[in-house]
């Protein structure tokens, strides 16, 4: 069993703080309260088991960095110095943050550095909002705290209560059965290429555990987080759409460092066009106006789809063909001549072959090597195109 890590400021929330944590203590958690308070590097919070002073001294320049007597700049420092704490910290086995919006700015850096698995959850007065920059591609788990983290009140200790139950319950359980030792493999897919991955996942039957991630933006992200943590043995990267949202300005936008984990790692690799055919955006009022004129989807009530164009194709293939050329190990990408979504096929919205062609063309004149890029003559959706994807995974890791 690891240790419970309640962390917060404990100059401004340490009754708060110590009710959580006795609370944890109190159901068999071994537990470490650590302060990150910004105001006073003199002043020891009482009931803290690590002092701000030396969290502040993980800073990689000192505790001086931390303690500016600006509050923004000292948060800042402050979050940097808690993650190098916890990197070095061997008994982890949760973390229980709680704040307001500064608080959890300055926890949730050092949650997101932690591995997926390793229990955390952050009590915060902005978690009913976008938790997306707090939370990441990480498995951070947010609780809305209701009342603000200022004083115990009838609300807050139910709150408050919960969240150290929920901590001290994932801390003190035994580790769910790991299932087969089978090798990981990350898939992207999107509802437009379900079928793809269907089929790919059925002729790998029960040789591998599939890890299927939803390429929402995080979702990608959040594969490539594991792909960082060796936790992936091979990445098919069959539903690339991400990389169309973040060129073209969608809502599910990956971030510059799509497969930058890939290349860093060198894991085994394959990868196709899967939905760049479509940029998302929520309902079709939220529209940006600049794309009023434009080929538009409308998915569900809340998702919009916008087709790409001959030119915003062609950087999209651009930008794919620079970052397969930074890739140290064995991959492959997969271009399907039937179109790359459902969609995108005879007599339906997106069926665009010229597009199409340039999205190809701007991949294979951009990579160093094209004969790792390879012309399928099927639909992405085709189940000819799933034996492709399946001969290209063997290939790869031959």
């Amino acid at each position: 069993m690891g240790t419970a890590y309640v962390i917060g400021t404990y100059d401004t929330k340490g009754a708060e703080l110590a009710f959580v944590a006795d609370l944890v203590d109190a159901a068999g958690a071994r537990v470490c309260r650590v302060d990150v308070s910004t105001q006073d590097p003199a002043r020891a919070a009482p009931g803290a088991d690590v002092a701000a002073s030396e969290v502040a001294a993980h800073h990689p320049d000192g505790a001086g960095a931390v303690f500016t007597g600006d509050r923004g700049t000292a948060v800042r420092a402050m979050a940097d110095a808690l993650r190098a704490f916890l990197a070095g910290c061997d008994d982890v086995g949760g973390v229980l943050g709680l704040g307001g919006s500064g608080g959890t700015a300055l926890v949730t850096p050092a949650m997101r550095d932690l591995p997926v698995g390793v229990p955390k959850l952050m009590v915060s007065t902005v978690a009913s909002g976008d938790t997306a920059p707090y939370v990441g591609a990480s498995d951070i788990a947010m609780l809305y705290a209701v009342t603000d983290v200022a004083g115990l009140n009838r609300i807050s200790r139910r709150v408050l209560g919960n969240a150290a139950h929920m901590l001290a319950a994932a801390v003190t359980a035994p580790d769910p059965p790991a299932g087969a030792d089978l090798p990981a493999v990350g898939v992207t897919m999107f509802g437009v290429t379900t079928p793809c991955v269907t089929a790919v996942r059925e002729r790998l039957g029960d040789e591998v555990d599939a890890l299927v991630f939803h390429a929402t933006g995080s979702g990608g992200a959040s594969m490539e987080k594991l792909v960082d943590s060796h936790l992936v043995d091979t990445v098919l990267d069959l539903t690339t759409t991400e990389v169309a949202d973040l060129l073209v300005g969608g809502v599910m936008a990956a971030g510059e460092d799509r497969l930058d984990a890939v290349a860093r790692t060198g894991v085994p690799y394959v990868g196709s066009c899967g939905a760049l055919d479509m940029v998302n955006f929520g309902a079709v009022a939220t529209l940006p106006e600049r794309f009023a004129e434009r080929l538009i989807y409308e998915h569900n009530p809340n998702v919009t789809l916008m087709r790409t164009t001959v030119d915003e194709n062609r950087a999209i293939g651009q930008w794919l063909a620079g970052k397969l050329n930074t890739f140290t190990g064995r991959w492959l990408f997969l271009l399907p001549l039937g179109g790359v979504s459902a969609l995108d096929a005879p007599g339906q919205a997106f069926h665009d072959p010229e597009a199409d062609a340039a999205l190809f063309a701007a991949i294979e004149s951009g990579v160093s090597d094209p004969d790792r890029v390879r012309r399928v003559p099927h639909h992405v959706n085709d189940p000819e195109f799933a034996d492709a994807v399946l001969a290209a995974f063997r290939e790869v890791r031959a």
